[in-house]
């Protein structure tokens, strides 16, 4: 199993979410691209982490 920890950071709100953009490290293709939350989770939130683990 390997784990990639990929951050984001704010892009847009919308109505009810926030949209966030992959902030890729230099040289890598973004994994994900971009990432919604709801608004009630995502709060004041300027940038999030997100932890990916692949199980194999």
């Amino acid at each position: 199993m390997s784990s990639k920890v990929v951050n984001f950071e704010i892009e847009k709100e919308t109505k009810n979410s926030v949209r966030y953009k992959e902030v890729p490290e230099d040289g890598q293709a973004p994994i994900v691209g971009s990432l919604y939350l709801q608004k009630w989770f995502a709060g004041n939130s300027k940038h999030i982490q997100v932890t990916i683990e692949k199980k194999d």
